[in-house]
């Protein structure tokens, strides 16, 4: 009987701040205190309520722009979409979900999105895209070489490289992708503690290829880089099984 009991529970699920900033503003909408149309305060004032870095507001409006649940017109502000209140908590319920529910598949997805821009970028990259390239790979080496944490440079090399891509929707996509993924891969060493050292001179490859607008070395590169967490999560371990290797 206490064998069968221990087995019902199920391990606490820790909100992320993005997370609870999303579900915050779905209970808005629940309540009726947020209507479909209404404007958002700005993201000064939501982190300030929030008492959360301004990074994380801008993350949870990123999300739900991209859904559609948002819209964000530069000269009036972030609204709420004309979508009826059933539809937008139901979509909310579902992007809260969206990178938990499957770690591995997001990996695949991430694994081709990039490819895909990394294509894109070689071809139409700009000289500003290359000084844009070549900043976020210094500022990344200097972090690892002091023994310390690069997660945001790394997501920042991969987020110029969608951006030289010159195609909003991946770029969008990317934005929604790789921050969750590149924190849960890079702050529990799933690829191992040495890894920081080898994904530098795989980023400096995948620059080399981009400054030289060779599509197929870059695709190569890129391929390179991502293998290793693309072949632990053909495993079909989740995360977890992942982090514990």
């Amino acid at each position: 009987m206490q064998d069968q009991l221990t087995k019902t529970f199920q391990a606490v699920k820790v909100e992320s701040p993005v997370d609870q900033i999303i579900n915050q503003l779905r209970n808005l909408i629940n309540t009726g205190q947020l209507k479909p149309g209404d404007r958002l305060p700005a993201e000064r004032i939501l982190a300030e309520r929030f008492a959360v870095g301004r990074s994380y507001v801008r993350e949870a409006i990123l999300k739900l722009e991209f859904y559609g649940l948002l819209k964000t017109s530069p000269q009036s502000g972030t609204y709420v979409s004309g979508l009826s209140i059933k539809v937008l908590d139901n979509l909310i319920s579902d992007i809260v979900k969206f990178h938990k529910d499957d770690f591995n598949a997001l990996i695949e997805a991430r694994y081709y999105l990039e490819l895909s821009a990394v294509r894109l970028a070689a071809d139409r990259r700009t000289a500003d895209d290359l000084t844009n390239l070549r900043t976020a790979l210094v500022d990344y080496e200097a972090k690892v070489a002091n023994n310390t944490d690069a997660v945001e440079e790394d997501m920042l090399f991969h987020l110029k490289i969608a951006a030289a891509a010159r195609n909003p929707v991946i770029e969008s996509m990317m934005m929604v992708l790789i921050p969750d993924l590149i924190k849960n891969i890079v702050e529990n060493k799933i690829c191992g503690t040495d890894r920081g050292y080898r994904a530098a001179d795989e980023h400096r490859a995948i620059l080399k290829a981009i400054d030289r607008q060779d599509v197929k070395a870059a695709e190569a590169a890129m391929s390179t880089h991502l293998d290793e967490i693309l072949q632990l999560s053909k495993t079909g371990q989740s995360a977890a099984q992942l982090i514990a290797k």
